[in-house]
C-alpha cells in the first residue's frame, strides 16, 4: 500500500498535532513541511521529514515537484502583510495538483466580528473589527477565488481560541501572565489542538469540497469564568480583575471588541466527532492533572 502523501504550509502546533496524530494512529505517510528559514532535514518523533525554505520573497524550488506528489495539503501560515502568500504562491507558479484529494486552510472565528455575544454558524454575517479577522476573512475570499478557478478540493476550518497542554491560562496563572478583564457578555470560544487534530485526521477520509467548518467545543465562556476554574483547579487565591479601559496590550484590548458564541454543530455532524475535550473544564482539568 502507498504512503499518504502530506504537505504542511508551516509547521506549529495544529500542524504538529497533526502529524503526532497520524503516528499515534499508525498512518504511514511521507511528509514534507516548510519554514522561513533555509531548507533542512530534522528527525520528527522519529519520523524523518524535509523542511523546506517558504517565505514572502524567497522559496526552495524543489517545492513544486513536492506539492506535485501530495494528496493533502494544510495551510497554516497566517496572512502576510495582509495578503495569503501561499495561494499567491500557487496562482503564480502553476502548479499541478492533480494528485491533490485534499487542500485545508486553517482560518480563524475573528472573521465573524463582534455579535454582541450571541451564536454565529458558519452562515452568520462576517464582520471582522480586529486587523487579524479582516485579513483572516481576505485570505478566504482569495483561497475560495483560486479553488473556483483551478477546481481546488479545499475546506476551510475557522478555528477557536487554541489551548494545549503546552500554551494554556494554567500556565499563565502560575507565572502571573494574565490579565482577567472585567467586561459583561464577553463570550469567546476556545478549542483544545488535540481536537483539531482529530478532526484533521477524520476529514482525510471524510471530505466535501467547498465548505466551512467552525472548530470549537461546546462551552464559549468569558475569560474571567475560564481563569475562575484555572485558579479553582491551582487552589490560587481570588484573582484580581481590571477594567478593559485599564488594559495596555492593543492585542488584548481588540480581543475584547468582539463578543460571539460559535457554533460547531456542522463540524460535528457532518465528521461524526464526538470532541474529546467537550468544554474547558474537560481540557483543563486533564491539563492540570498530566502537564501542569
Amino acid at each position: 500500500m502507498s504512503k499518504t502523501n502530506i504537505f504542511c504550509f508551516g509547521f506549529g502546533q495544529v500542524a504538529e498535532s497533526f502529524i503526532n496524530k497520524l503516528i499515534k494512529e499508525k498512518k504511514d505517510f511521507v511528509l514534507n513541511i516548510t519554514s522561513r528559514q533555509d531548507t533542512y532535514k530534522l528527525d520528527f518523533n522519529n519520523t524523518k521529514i524535509t523542511s523546506y525554505q517558504f517565505n514572502n520573497d524567497k522559496f526552495d524550488n524543489s517545492i513544486i515537484k513536492k506539492l506535485e506528489e501530495a494528496e493533502y495539503i494544510l495551510i497554516s501560515i497566517p496572512p502576510i502583510e495582509g495578503k495569503d502568500i501561499v495561494a499567491n504562491f500557487l496562482d503564480k507558479n502553476l502548479i499541478n495538483l492533480t494528485n491533490c484529494k485534499w487542500i485545508t486552510y486553517l482560518s480563524a472565528t475573528s472573521v465573524y466580528g463582534d455579535h454582541k455575544g450571541e451564536w454565529v454558524n458558519e452562515n452568520s454575517i462576517t464582520k471582522p473589527t480586529s486587523a487579524n479577522g479582516l485579513r483572516r476573512l481576505e485570505a478566504e475570499n482569495t483561497w475560495k477565488s483560486l479553488s473556483d478557478e483551478k477546481n481546488y478540493p479545499l475546506q476551510i476550518f475557522r478555528l477557536a481560541g487554541i489551548y494545549s497542554n503546552e500554551h494554556n491560562i494554567l500556565k499563565r496563572l502560575k507565572t502571573g501572565n494574565v490579565q482577567i478583564v472585567n467586561k459583561k457578555n464577553h463570550f469567546f470560544s476556545r478549542i483544545h489542538v488535540d481536537d483539531i487534530a482529530n478532526v484533521l485526521f477524520t476529514s482525510l477520509n471524510n471530505f466535501k469540497k467547498n465548505e466551512i467548518y467552525n472548530i470549537c467545543d461546546d462551552k464559549p465562556a468569558p475569560q474571567s469564568e475560564v481563569a475562575a476554574y484555572g485558579a479553582k483547579l491551582l487552589k490560587l487565591k481570588r484573582l484580581n480583575q481590571v477594567k478593559l479601559e485599564e488594559v495596555e496590550s492593543e492585542m488584548l484590548q481588540n480581543f475584547y471588541k468582539d463578543s460571539k458564541k460559535v457554533d460547531n454543530k456542522k463540524m460535528k455532524v457532518f465528521f461524526k466527532y464526538d470532541l474529546k475535550f467537550p468544554t474547558y473544564e474537560e481540557g483543563l482539568t486533564y491539563i492540570f492533572n498530566n502537564s501542569v
